[in-house]
């Protein structure tokens, strides 16, 4: 596989990409649920790009809500080779202020009430996750950032709550004492299955707002997240079409193509054929002949 086809997750304020060249919105099934939309797929400087609103067009899901592993199984079956996600999260650090695009390198996991795997009973597997998103395509992400007029942050590590509640201001504190930077709720666990999918995985944080830290602010209040979401919403498709003039004709092997080689310890003949089955798409060229 020499092409590039990037999967977009739009967060809140990005629920489609206008620059998409014979675009159409197409339905894909998941034996693991509905995923939150129908894809949006069509080509930028004849890059395939494959668009998925992470809430649904008019923002119909909570974070808590959205089935991630039907939204990262669509994308495998898209033919999706890699992943851009995009977010909005609060501040936890003073120089991360409003308007800032960081690109993560690290996450911290506090959401509770989420499937977070593809394996389980029947079929266990164990990934590495030690440095969650991939660098090659986060240089590049932010790269295309940069040129699309936005100040980025070159890594961060991205604190995941459950929501949809912010934080009250203890949490707050709390969090940036353990050296995080942003915060939000839909980080996780869509970089856990980017991953066990053997998907390559970036993820831009659009900061709107200092969290709740902070004693000289009010609280965090949605009208002033709109706002701000609106334009770095703008800035996020321009970031998209610079990606797409900025790939390398040719998209070398990524490690974490074959992130999933060694990862499976179920023996063959202990394997759930329901579950085998149910990751057609995930990791077919390792499960061939377990059903």
């Amino acid at each position: 596989m020499d092409g590039w086809t990037i999967g977009v997750i739009g967060g809140s304020g990005l629920y489609a990409i206008d620059a998409l060249d014979e675009a159409e919105w197409i339905p894909v099934e998941s034996p693991w649920g509905v995923a939150s939309d129908s894809l949006l797929i069509g080509r930028i400087n004849g890059v395939r790009f494959v668009f998925l609103p992470r809430h649904g067009r008019g923002h119909r899901l909570a974070p808590g809500e959205i089935d991630y592993r039907a939204n990262l199984d669509v994308l495998k079956r898209a033919g999706c080779t890699d992943v851009v996600a995009v977010c909005a999260v609060g501040s936890l650090n003073e120089p991360l202020s409003p308007g800032t695009f960081v690109v993560v390198d690290q996450f911290v996991d506090r959401t509770v009430a989420r499937a977070g795997s593809f394996f389980g009973s029947g079929l266990v597997a164990h990934v590495s996750l030690a440095d969650p998103v991939c660098s090659r395509l986060s240089g590049l992400v932010a790269d295309a950032a940069e040129s699309a007029g936005a100040r980025v942050a070159r890594g961060g590590t991205y604190l995941a709550i459950e929501g949809p509640q912010f934080s009250t201001r203890a949490e707050s504190r709390l969090y940036r004492g353990w050296g995080c930077d942003v915060i939000g709720m839909t980080g996780m666990p869509e970089a856990r299955l980017a991953r066990e999918a053997e998907l390559p995985y970036a993820l831009v944080a659009m900061i709107t707002d200092f969290d709740c830290w902070r004693e000289s602010d009010d609280a965090v209040e949605l009208p002033a997240i709109l706002a701000q979401l609106e334009h770095n919403a703008d800035t996020a498709r321009r970031m998209i079409v610079a990606l797409a003039h900025a790939l390398p004709a040719r998209r070398l092997a990524s490690p974490i193509d074959r992130a999933l080689d060694g990862a499976i310890i179920t023996a063959p003949e202990a394997r759930d054929p329901n579950r085998v089955a149910m990751l057609d798409a995930i990791c077919p060229r390792l499960l061939a002949g377990s059903r």
